[in-house]
């Protein structure tokens, strides 16, 4: 059992994190290097700047401060290089999300004792997406470099509050066929979002307000997107690669 879910949750994973790594190389790369654009100038601009953004993401700045330099040259940590690099690093982690994903499908199917095909493995991947994607982006949506953001903790600790009171309501609501406990999963539906996202106090961002609602949007879709093909993948693996365990065995 544990060498079939490996294996499904590998051979899924690649898959759609593959495909997902190309559509997000044409759809969200592209703004979020924009967005570093702006948040680099303005980072090494302090005081009143003036930017106009082009299309091909060029900052023209009508101030200069000699010290900003300075002031900021030993902030500046390893990151992958633009490019190959970059692409290579982001595809990879994709990668890893897939197979992340497509094993918290099936450890969540088999602990349900769900029958895993392609129709039942969709309807868990999207569930997976309004439990970890959807739900928690109505409070804290996917932000770009640069964005105002409130603390990272209390960031994550909303996060992960939403995410795990949501997987559990949608649980309780589609498997219980109690009216109570489906009021009472309604009910835990809202409380994250009656607690509130944390958000700074000041919400100032140095990226422009169409750049981050475009980027916002695209995320969710690539999110949606790969929920759905890891789900579909894992449907059509699991039967097959049972089925020559199955004729392994027998042999």
């Amino acid at each position: 059992m544990v060498t079939r879910v490996l294996t499904v949750s590998i051979l899924a994973g690649l898959l759609a994190g593959l495909l997902i790594s190309a559509l997000q190389h044409v759809t969200t790369t592209p703004l979020i290097l924009k967005a570093e654009t702006y948040e680099a100038a303005l980072r090494a601009q302090p005081g009143p700047v003036q930017a106009a953004f082009s299309g091909d993401a060029h900052i023209i700045l009508a101030h200069n401060d000699p010290k900003a330099g300075a002031e900021h040259a030993g902030e500046h940590e390893w990151k992958p290089q633009d490019g190959l690099q970059r692409t290579a690093f982001t595809s990879l982690v994709t990668v890893a999300t897939a197979i992340g994903f497509a094993a918290l499908l099936l450890a969540g199917m088999i602990a349900a004792n769900e029958e895993i095909d392609q129709r039942r493995a969709l309807a868990w991947a999207i569930c997976g997406f309004l439990a970890f994607g959807l739900a928690p982006a109505m409070g804290l949506a996917p932000e770009l470099p640069g964005s105002a953001a409130a603390e990272l903790q209390q960031r994550q600790l909303w996060w992960l509050l939403t995410a795990v009171v949501t997987a559990g309501a949608l649980f309780v609501f589609l498997r219980v066929e109690a009216s109570w406990a489906r009021a009472l999963a309604v009910l835990a539906l809202l409380v994250p979002h009656l607690i509130g996202a944390p958000h700074p106090a000041t919400p100032e961002s140095k990226v422009p307000a169409e750049i981050a609602a475009h980027f916002a949007a695209l995320s969710l879709a690539i999110q949606a997107t790969l929920w759905l093909v890891t789900g579909f993948a894992v449907g059509v693996l699991w039967p097959w690669v049972t089925r020559r365990s199955v004729a392994t065995a027998a042999a």
